[in-house]
């Protein structure tokens, strides 16, 4: 047993008994004070939290965690702190569901995002959007959940994996719409209450109307994003989820109707064509996000993106600053909170924050918490009873300086409906001695409740320069009026000198749907920064880029009018860059001939080098996604698509490019690399073979052998080893040593040059303490690293494999086993595939380790944070 200075062991004791957040009271802000909410007693495994408007705190109990795949073991408990003094007093059931992941309290109806299970089977079935209700208020649902989409995950997945890509936070913005955070998993078939269907290869973000209907992509191409925040004027942002090694860490990205992010197949390759994300912030794991505008905070707590990263342990402010149509940002330390999942605000400055505390990947019945945030100087006032409340009242709270204030009161008159309440709000965006948020919430509230009736008004507004972009947003807002709505203004908005305007505008006339407004798009000039990555370099697909915005949404449009015939006369002219660029997604052969004839037409060398590479990008397009491939947690990032078919236009391609390569032979090395780019697969322009350089023997290590020595370390108890880590320093260097000998770099890469195998090494210090790493070593299997988990693989010709997944494509499984021997397997190839619940990391490997030298190995992966 390792002994404790008395002094140190009574500070530790005072430490985790008194302060809610134990381990970072030195960075806690001053300015605020904070209390433990509620214990691992009453709210065990915390995933997502949500709060009334008037203080009560909505918990999701998911004792599953991410890995789980049982049922019955997830709740929504309601919780009140009477005496508001920052401590729950008592708590109800709310309601039972599983895996809950985000939650929305409006009035009396609680809308939740769960994971769904057969009754009959145990076995998932997919995620749902669902609404509760509590009408009696007496803090229970009053019966089964009203769905409002079903299917909004791939069950697949969930089956073999839980819960944790799949679909998460949910969040309502002024302009009423629910939007929903789709991690990677995707969905097939989701289905909403109208009867709707939508089909998402990889993640992005959803949304639908409160009422279940009019569900649609707002945008796609992120990876794990868990939960979205939402300003005053509709910006929305995330913090999305690190890849595991493969290249693509965290990423704080500003989010733009239709905007393609490109995770995984042209975030590496094909950045030119994406809306980058405005930082990359290293290892960690996004989770819970609110866009803190409430009145009562310190002014540089306020109006800002606040951001929960679980893998960090921290809350994070991010600084957003203007960019023409989107932003910068700078990230600031904020709360830290042990694996913190969730936050929100209510409508008297509480802010509640919820701690998963090292519950592990499948839940746990005794950890995790939740703790209230306000300013020192913070004093209760309560948020007026809106069911009470007048037409007047509910007017006044819509000006309100707090954001939870104006959406509460503007859906509160929405429910209300009536001619006065709808008055008002119009007056509120007309009016210009007023603030732009009171005057933004005016303006959503009444385009909401006037629908048809309100386009003249709205059009009006948009000759308001200050409400000129929401305007135009809002008449173009909701797909059932749209007919209506004229098309002026939003061609006017083209020209107009602000970009934030002009993006409104361009987003405003493809929803539109006319196929005349393609000439306008056209007219967007393509920047100098439109330009592939030189090859096999990763491109800038986080780095802000103002400029790729406005063709980019361009594009978009063009492709949601289909406007195939604008594109393919387009080619003609100075308008050109921007049609190739939409060319690229149009698979009609209307376009392969277009592009072909433009070819044999044209004497500028530079235009005919674009149109080669639209034809070698259309020579092959992505599968129809039917729910039964793709996701991994390294997925083939190499681009264009993940799994390639040939359509009806690829023979007329092929011929061409064959005709074209053989007129000049000393070009054939640039159809190689057409081809390889663009993963063609076309015989004629496959690579020379040349004799292969004898590659360097990766390292073979048997683990098992290595974790049957026996040390100090093997000799002593988990919690005691742990006590010493944090005694000794450890050296780094001796460390990095160990790390080789005791065969680490077997199935660990520390650098991107090395070839990816486990999870990656080079940032593990951004991801985990120094605590959380020893015990990783120590207990791989209470936590099993994503990409670690042991596969058994059983394929045609009576093969079975085991080992742990290092790359995957629609072709080919590539395992390496406990030994490093390294397999691949053919897709086609397999008949069957497990995940074990067993980490390919076998307890042990420390064993034989001094305290001295263990601490050295755990010092050594501390300071890896590249």
């Amino acid at each position: 047993m390792i002994k404790l200075p008395v002094a140190l062991a009574c500070s530790l004791t005072a430490l985790i008994t008194v302060n809610p957040i134990a381990g970072h009271a030195q960075t806690t802000p001053p300015e605020l004070n904070i209390t433990r909410f509620s214990g691992p007693s009453v709210t065990p495994s915390p995933a997502c939290l949500a709060v009334a408007p008037t203080g009560e705190v909505f918990v999701g109990v998911d004792r599953e965690g991410s890995l789980g795949r049982a049922p019955g073991k997830g709740s929504i408990l309601k919780l009140i702190d009477q005496d508001n003094d920052g401590k729950m007093d008592r708590h109800t059931k709310f309601a039972e569901v599983d895996n809950p992941r985000g939650i929305i309290v409006m009035g009396n109806q609680v809308f939740v995002l769960h994971t769904t299970f057969s009754k009959e089977t145990g076995k998932a079935t997919g995620m749902a959007l669902v609404v509760f209700e509590d009408k009696d208020g007496d803090g229970k649902a009053d019966g089964p959940p009203q769905p409002l989409i079903e299917h909004l995950s791939n069950s697949k997945y969930i089956q073999e994996r839980g819960t944790d890509h799949a679909t998460n936070g949910i969040r309502m913005g002024i302009d009423g719409w629910i939007y929903i955070a789709v991690g990677d998993f995707g969905f097939h078939d989701a289905t909403d209450r109208s009867g709707k269907k939508l089909t998402m290869l990889g993640g992005g973000i959803v949304r639908v109307r409160p009422d279940g209907t009019e569900m649609e992509v707002f945008t796609h191409g992120t990876r794990n994003v868990y939960d979205v925040a939402i300003d005053p004027y509709m910006n929305v942002f995330t913090r999305e989820n690190t890849n595991d090694g493969g290249g693509w860490n965290v990423r704080f990205s500003h989010h733009i109707q239709s905007g393609e992010y490109g995770y995984p197949v042209l975030f590496q390759h094909f950045t030119d064509e994406i809306i980058p994300a405005l930082a990359d912030l290293g290892g960690g794991s996004g989770t819970g996000a609110l866009y803190m505008s409430e009145p009562g905070w310190p002014a540089k707590y306020t109006d800002v993106p606040m951001m929960a990263d679980w893998g960090r342990s921290m809350l994070y402010i991010h600084r957003v600053t203007p960019d023409g149509p989107t932003f910068t940002q700078k990230e600031e330390d904020f709360i830290p909170l042990p694996q913190i999942t969730d936050l929100d605000v209510d409508g008297s400055g509480r802010l509640y924050l919820s701690a998963w505390d090292g519950a592990g990947y499948s839940g746990s019945d005794t950890i995790g918490f939740v703790v209230r945030a306000v300013p020192n100087n913070w004093t209760y006032k309560a948020f007026p009873d809106l069911n009470k409340a007048s037409v007047s009242e509910l007017v006044d709270l819509l000006k309100s300086p707090g954001a939870v204030a104006r959406l509460n009161a503007s859906q509160m008159l929405l429910q209300r409906g009536g001619q006065e309440g709808t008055a008002a709000a119009l007056k509120i965006a007309s009016d210009a001695q007023l603030p732009l948020y009171a005057r933004v919430a005016g303006l959503y509230t009444y385009a909401q409740a006037a629908g048809k009736d309100g386009i003249a008004a709205l059009v009006e507004l948009t000759k308001d320069a200050a409400m000129r972009e929401h305007a135009l947003r809002a008449l173009a807002d909701r797909k059932g009026i749209i007919a209506a709505v004229p098309e002026q203004p939003f061609l006017d908005g083209l020209k107009d000198p602000s970009p934030r305007v002009q993006a409104a505008a361009i987003v405003g006339l493809g929803r539109l749907g006319r196929t005349d407004a393609a000439t306008a798009l056209l007219q967007t000039k393509v920047p100098a920064s439109f330009t592939a990555p030189v090859k096999d370099v990763e491109g800038p697909h986080a780095t802000p880029n103002a400029a790729i915005v406005l063709p980019h949404l361009a594009v978009r449009a063009l492709l949601e009018l289909h406007a195939v015939d604008a594109v393919v006369a387009a080619l003609n002219g100075s308008h050109a860059p921007l049609a190739l660029w939409a060319m690229r997604y149009m698979h009609e052969e209307k376009v392969v001939n277009g592009l072909i004839g433009a070819y044999q037409r044209s004497k500028d060398q530079k235009l005919k080098k674009q149109i080669l590479t639209t034809l070698a990008r259309l020579y092959k397009k992505e599968a129809d996604y039917d729910a039964s491939w793709w996701w991994g947690t390294r997925p083939d990032s190499h681009g264009p698509y993940y799994k390639a078919v040939l359509w009806a236009g690829s023979p007329q391609i092929e011929k061409f490019l064959k005709k074209e390569a053989l007129k000049v032979p000393a070009r054939m090395d640039n159809f190689r690399e057409l081809d390889a780019r663009h993963r063609m697969g076309i015989a004629a322009f496959a690579p020379i073979k040349k004799e292969e350089p004898v590659a360097a023997k990766e390292p073979k290590v048997d683990l098992e052998k290595i974790k049957s020595k026996k040390g100090q370390v093997g000799k002593t108890s988990i919690e005691d080893v742990l006590l010493a880590v944090k005694q000794i320093k450890g050296d780094p260097a001796k460390g990095k040593i160990l790390f080789a000998n005791q065969g680490c770099n077997a199935c660990h890469s520390l650098t991107r040059a090395e070839k990816m195998k486990g999870p990656f090494m080079g940032q593990i210090g951004s991801i985990m303490n120094r605590e959380r790493i020893a015990e990783s070593i120590l207990k791989p299997n209470a936590s099993i690293s994503q990409g670690f988990a042991t596969v058994t693989i059983t394929a045609k010709g009576n093969k079975t494999y085991m080992g742990f997944v290092t790359e995957e494509t629609a072709a080919k499984v590539v395992l390496r086993d406990i030994t490093g021997s390294v397999y691949t397997v053919n897709t086609a190839d397999i008949l069957s595939r497990k995940e074990m619940k067993t980490s390919m990391m076998p307890e042990g490997l420390a064993n034989a380790l001094s305290f001295e030298e263990f601490a050295s190995l755990v010092s050594f992966l501390e300071k890896q944070k590249k």
